[in-house]
């Protein structure tokens, strides 16, 4: 992003003295509805993100202009000084949960924009709490850590703005490392990077520019399956804490306790725990072919086992085995949003192509298109 129309405002606005942060958006190549069951996530952080012009104003005032809304927010740093613009509750929020931790935040100038997509699933609220959180970590020398600021991300979803998120897109909007992903336990909060920079190959999302209403909804129903199928595992094993530490053999020994339907969800998500490791392994031999193997297999699993797919991306997933695409699959929480594609070089023009047309034809509109090479996460630019 060319980072001088924020510059250029922020100097007009404020002054020419300004630090510059950015912090990304992020995919995940494999590992969805696992969080929450105690599994693995394999996320990556992207060429795109947001970016933050900052600079201290020696008030108690904190004073942000949005390029991408064109508005202006300013608010104090107390607990009854939120402002009523959705976009500034987010960096109130980072403000307030950084002070709740007994750490002095002073009055601040920010001009800030970004080019994470909206509403494409690459959480570009998370690259806004990141942003500003390693923005005043670093400007008032605060002494948090990497992990913490990803909490202080998560914490202000919870308490600002009214989403009960998991960890995975703060973190990986922190912690993300250029050519790696991160294999994330999000039962003991491990991490792992691993090598990815798949020469001859483009990473490449397809967004439907559809969301289903049944998702909230669908999402909790899905969660409580979870959960009931975990509790008849833990009667029989004490061990298992989460359903991502059981296994399939454990599963089989309770299916006539459980629903047809809580099979299928149990099923599905004991399988996507191995589909991490699988590719996990298969990256470090750089095999692609495996990794592309095991993302059509999520995607079949959350359609017909965990029942969170859709006509559009089930579509867009036919259409990339079609075209012999390495792998396909839809990337979030279902209903809509993207499928994350794996795409050898020489195929790319042609799926893309055809993927516009038949989609066009089929749905009265071409899916989006972005291109996403994996980056480093939060980081002072100047």
């Amino acid at each position: 992003m060319n980072t001088n129309i924020i510059t250029e405002k922020f100097s007009s606005l404020f002054g020419k003295e300004y630090y510059l942060y950015t912090s990304p958006g992020r995919i995940n190549l494999i590992g969805e509805h696992t969080d929450y069951n105690g599994g693995f996530v394999f996320p990556g952080a992207i060429d795109k993100g947001i970016y933050a012009a900052v600079y201290p104003n020696n008030t108690d005032k904190v004073r942000v202009f949005s390029v991408d809304y064109n508005e202006n927010a300013q608010f104090g740093t107390e607990e009854n000084d939120i402002p009523s613009l959705s976009w500034a509750k987010y960096i109130f929020g980072v403000v307030r949960e950084i002070k709740k931790k007994g750490l002095e935040v002073k009055g601040f100038d920010a001009v800030f924009a970004g080019d994470v997509p909206l509403g494409a699933g690459m959480s570009s609220s998370a690259a806004l709490e990141s942003c500003f959180a390693y923005a005043l970590n670093d400007m008032f020398a605060l002494g948090l850590d990497k992990l913490l600021l990803a909490y202080i991300g998560q914490a202000t979803e919870h308490n600002y703005c009214g989403v009960k998120c998991g960890i995975m897109d703060q973190f990986a909007s922190v912690f993300g490392k250029k050519n790696s992903l991160i294999r994330l336990n999000c039962a003991t909060m491990e991490y792992e990077y691993f090598p990815f920079n798949p020469q001859g190959y483009k990473l490449v999302l397809l967004d439907t520019c559809v969301k289903h209403e049944l998702a909230s909804s669908a999402y909790n129903k899905r969660r409580e399956s979870c959960e009931r199928v975990c509790a008849e595992i833990r009667a029989r094993n004490p061990q298992v804490v989460f359903l991502s530490d059981a296994t399939m053999p454990m599963l089989e020994e309770v299916k006539d306790r459980i629903s047809q339907e809580d099979y299928m969800r149990a099923q599905y998500v004991i399988g996507e725990k191995q589909r991490v490791l699988t590719v996990c392994d298969a990256l470090e031999r750089n095999d692609y072919d495996t990794v592309g193997k095991c993302m059509f297999e999520t995607h079949n699993g959350m359609s017909k086992q965990y029942e969170v797919s859709c006509e559009e991306l089930d579509f867009l997933n036919d259409i990339a085995k079609q075209e012999g695409v390495t792998g396909s699959r839809v990337m979030g929480g279902g209903f809509g949003g993207c499928t994350i594609n794996l795409v050898k070089d020489n195929l790319y023009e042609a799926f893309i192509r055809t993927a516009k047309s038949q989609f066009k034809e089929k749905f009265a509109h071409e899916p989006k298109v972005y291109d996403v090479i994996i980056s480093d996460g939060a980081r002072k630019i100047k």
